[in-house]
């Protein structure tokens, strides 16, 4: 098995290579699924905290690509899962301090930014959610104004006969999305850490 270094590994996610996925989940993959499963998780807890841990390392890295100068890409991949497992278990209303660690995580990276990478995660998945369970045409005109299709080109589009009634249209599928979001239990937990 190939041994990769921690600016390969940096380069291989930026770039999605499945090599280095593929190494990432065997390399590192157990130790994680060792800590959340002795720490009331399941097969499925783990998968889950283990793939957003890539993603927020992913939105991470775009935004910093010195990530890992001051330290190694397996210790802040294990402070990463850690802080969102801690973050799920705190949801569930789980008391922290019965949290088995014996892992060799740190604290370190628990810094605003990391916080403000995984909320911003959550609150994509919630929305994402629930965009993907409305209609398909306001799905189709909502992504059309999100890529700031001019409105005379989408009411052409999507057969409308004016840019009027395309408007109409965007306004009552952003009102349903936000509505349906709103009355998502989630939202709620996301929005009142928040005040």
């Amino acid at each position: 098995m190939k041994a990769y270094t921690d600016e390969q590994i940096q380069k291989g996610i930026l770039r999605h290579d499945n090599l280095i996925l593929s190494h990432i989940y065997r390399q590192y993959f157990y130790k994680v699924n060792t800590f959340i499963r002795k720490n009331s998780g399941t097969e499925e807890d783990v998968n889950d905290i283990f793939q957003e841990a890539i993603i927020v390392i992913y939105r991470k890295l775009k935004e910093n690509e010195q990530l890992f100068s001051d330290r190694s890409f397996e210790i802040y991949l294990f402070s990463v899962c850690r802080f969102l497992w801690l973050k799920s278990l705190q949801k569930r209303k789980t008391e922290k301090e019965k949290i088995n660690d014996s892992l060799p995580f740190t604290q370190e990276v628990y810094d605003d930014d990391l916080v403000a990478v995984v909320e911003k995660n959550e609150r994509f998945l919630l929305y994402q959610k629930h965009f993907k369970n409305i209609s398909s045409d306001c799905q189709k005109i909502l992504q059309l104004f999100f890529d700031k299709v001019p409105v005379k080109q989408i009411a052409q589009m999507m057969g409308f006969k004016s840019e009027k009634y395309a408007k109409t249209r965007k306004y009552k599928c952003k009102e349903l999305l936000i509505e349906r979001i709103k009355q998502d239990p989630e939202y709620k937990k996301l929005f009142e850490d928040d005040t």
